[in-house]
């Protein structure tokens, strides 16, 4: 069944790809063009920092690890890597020189020595000598000074120099300086940039006298990331110290990219990449700059443009909830649900705010994955726990690129007086999760929130996600059975309502999947509807191509990766997978089973992937209102129409645009529109 399997990895870089796609886009405003290709840039580094580490890192350990996929070596793999990469990196350079020439069409001009007027070579050169050249730290590599090290992602300057006697030496010099604006402006108002690292490059050979330049490049390097923080914790220590410790030394880690800005000597190449201990097929020259960041700042020079930019949205009022009113008492009428970026995170920050307050209130438990950098949320945890409530938070420290910002946030709540767990061994705890519970008439009633995406009032503005505010008593059960375990260090064994990984999740699907088979065998309906980020988890992927082959018809809406190949004849020909890449990061987790009044809904923060099935604690929640069951199904179908932003996946693993075939349905601006509309009715 190989042929219906896909490496991971290159399916990641086929979601890159479309990512890019939108930065070809011609239909797309040019600024937000420009967010994509830079979007694109971003998301490859972190892949290679992620998973060409942690390729990089199987390779020493055992180098006939295959993946279970396509069968792949971790060679293997990051050999079809770099040449995609290559390949793909040709277009991010064509895009982005394109986007450039678009820009100029607006008054805004990126300069370089090429095209430089004779008199603003001149003010360039003052630049350097007064501005960069006193703040510059050269390094000469030799015998007594040896390689410098390279901070992740930062740009330097290399230069070959050549001394008196004949000998070649190699220059260094760091390019960034919290000192220097990177968009250096040429005064004249004529709209006319330099990136400081290639006023750095003309003249570094002032700051090197005496030598000869014979070569020089703007190189950036990119560092591992893949650092297993449970394998190296010791007991006796501090955890979040330990964590701090282990942030900084995931900085000095081994290289796995490099980029040049040119083409210089393969001997200096082949030196460069002895010291960085990087081979010479991980380098890759680029035409555009190395950090396309600054894009951010050409977009605030051509905000008078708004044509430039997609229409302004800003996330409505939840046509659920009544202003001035309880939001509690709300919840406890009935089902809420909140769907972001469409509606504001709002109602679930007052309830947050309201419990802290209530008199009722006992106890606020949450579980803490990524949050922003000023989050209202532990605001709200902070002023529960002075007003005296339990407050139980689990943070999670393990949250990639997310640690510092978590660390920071659980010495706050520590202080505060919130009780903080740390996570557990052996499992990162992934799960949207927030446990109110108060006393009742009857004695204690619960309020539980579950839901797709993180606790950020930021990325709740950019994703889409999905947001279930329940007082059903069993759900509530189930959440403090999760929070008791994740108190004693445990995950629960069995759940009755939610779906709780590792234990309780993937064998339940399976279970699910199952019943679709069983009832399509017995001739009756059968269906399975899914909106995942991503599809690697084998178990269940190959579960999935029983139910294709019984005849139950599947679609699915991945935005990310996918190792599954739909549409192959006699294996996944009743497998639909179509991935939508637009304005908003697609982020909720939708799984659907079932035809008819036994049709079961679920929201989720758990993607079909091992590592969130098996290895991270992870919650799924059914959804029992019948209105918000069929708004869930709505939001399901017409994302399947989408016809301006969907991909469809044929039987070769190609993703193509759906054909814009009658009216044309963009399912995110329909959504937003929807969200006006029904807060225009409020």
């Amino acid at each position: 069944m190989e042929n219906i399997y896909m490496n991971r990895e290159l399916s990641w870089l086929k979601f890159n790809e479309r990512v890019l796609e939108e930065a070809e886009n011609n239909e797309v405003p040019l600024c937000e063009r420009m967010n994509f290709v830079s979007i694109y840039q971003s998301n490859l580094d972190e892949f290679f920092r992620v998973r060409v580490g942690s390729l990089q890192d199987q390779m020493l350990v055992n180098k006939k690890i295959r993946d279970n996929k396509t069968n792949m070596t971790s060679e293997e793999q990051i050999k079809a890597i770099l040449k995609e990469v290559k390949r793909l990196n040709k277009r991010k350079d064509a895009a982005y020189a394109d986007l450039m020439k678009k820009v100029a069409e607006y008054g805004i001009t990126l300069v370089d020595f090429k095209t430089a007027k004779p008199e603003e070579k001149k003010f360039l050169e003052q630049y350097f000598n007064h501005e960069i050249m006193p703040l510059s730290s050269p390094t000469i590599v030799g015998k007594r000074q040896p390689f410098p090290f390279l901070r992740n992602q930062e740009i330097y300057a290399v230069v070959v120099l050549e001394t008196r006697s004949g000998k070649e030496r190699i220059g260094i010099i760091p390019c960034t300086n919290n000192m220097v604006e990177r968009l250096v402006e040429i005064p004249g108002g004529e709209g006319r940039y330099v990136l400081s690292e290639n006023i750095v490059l003309h003249y570094i050979g002032k700051v090197f006298k005496g030598y000869k330049v014979i070569g020089k490049s703007l190189i950036r390097v990119v560092r591992n990331a893949d650092i297993d923080a449970d394998a190296l914790y010791d007991e006796d220590l501090d955890y979040r110290e330990f964590m701090a410790d282990l942030m900084k030394e995931r900085r000095k880690l081994t290289p796995v990219r490099l980029d040049m800005s040119r083409e210089i000597d393969v001997s200096v190449v082949e030196s460069l990449c002895r010291y960085l201990e990087v081979g010479p097929e991980r380098v890759f020259r680029s035409d555009a700059p190395l950090d396309l960041s600054f894009v951010y700042k050409l977009q605030d020079l051509l905000r008078m443009h708004p044509e430039l930019f997609y229409g302004k949205r800003v996330p409505q009022k939840s046509a659920s909830f009544r202003d001035g009113e309880s939001i509690i008492r709300q919840i406890e009428e009935g089902d809420k649900l909140l769907s972001y970026p469409y509606e504001s995170i709002r109602p679930f920050l007052n309830m947050l705010y309201e419990a802290a307050e209530d008199e009722n209130v006992l106890s606020i438990k949450m579980t803490l994955y990524r949050l922003a950098k000023q989050s209202k949320i532990v605001e709200a945890l902070c002023e529960a726990a002075e007003n005296g409530k339990e407050v139980v938070v689990l943070v999670e420290l393990r949250a990639r690129f997310d640690e510092e910002n978590n660390i920071r946030w659980s010495r706050m709540l520590e202080k505060a007086g919130c009780q903080i767990i740390y996570g557990l061994e052996g499992f990162k705890v992934h799960s949207k999760l927030c446990l109110i519970t108060k006393k009742g008439k009857d004695g204690v009633e619960y309020i539980t929130q579950i839901g797709t995406g993180n606790y950020n009032e930021k990325t709740a503005r950019l994703y889409t996600d999905l947001s279930l505010m329940t007082t059903n008593v069993e759900i509530g059960l189930d959440a403090a059975a999760v929070f008791q375990a994740l108190t004693k260090g445990e995950t629960v064994e069995e759940s009755g309502h939610l779906l709780v990984a590792p234990k309780c999740l993937q064998n339940r699907i399976l279970d699910m999947i199952q019943e679709e088979i069983d009832h399509k065998k017995n001739g009756e309906e059968a269906y399975i509807g899914l909106k995942l980020n991503s599809l690697t988890d084998k178990k269940i992927m190959d579960k999935l191509v029983e139910a294709s082959c019984a005849g139950v018809h599947i679609d699915m809406i991945i935005r990310g990766i996918s190792c599954l190949i739909p549409g192959v004849p006699g294996k996944t020909e009743n497998i639909r997978i179509i991935s939508i890449v637009g304005r908003f990061l697609e982020h909720s987790r939708i799984y659907i089973f079932g035809c008819g009044e036994r049709r079961k809904y679920y929201i989720s923060s758990a993607d079909f992937m091992t590592r969130n099935t098996v290895k991270r604690v992870e919650v799924a929640a059914p959804v029992y209102d019948p209105a918000i069951r069929e708004r869930i199904q709505g939001i399901f179908d017409l994302m399947l129409s989408d016809n301006q932003k969907a991909r469809h996946e044929n039987a070769e693993g190609v993703y193509a645009l759906v054909p814009h075939e009658g009216e044309p349905v963009n399912s995110q601006e329909i959504l937003y529109q929807e969200a006006y509309d029904r807060a225009a009715l409020r």
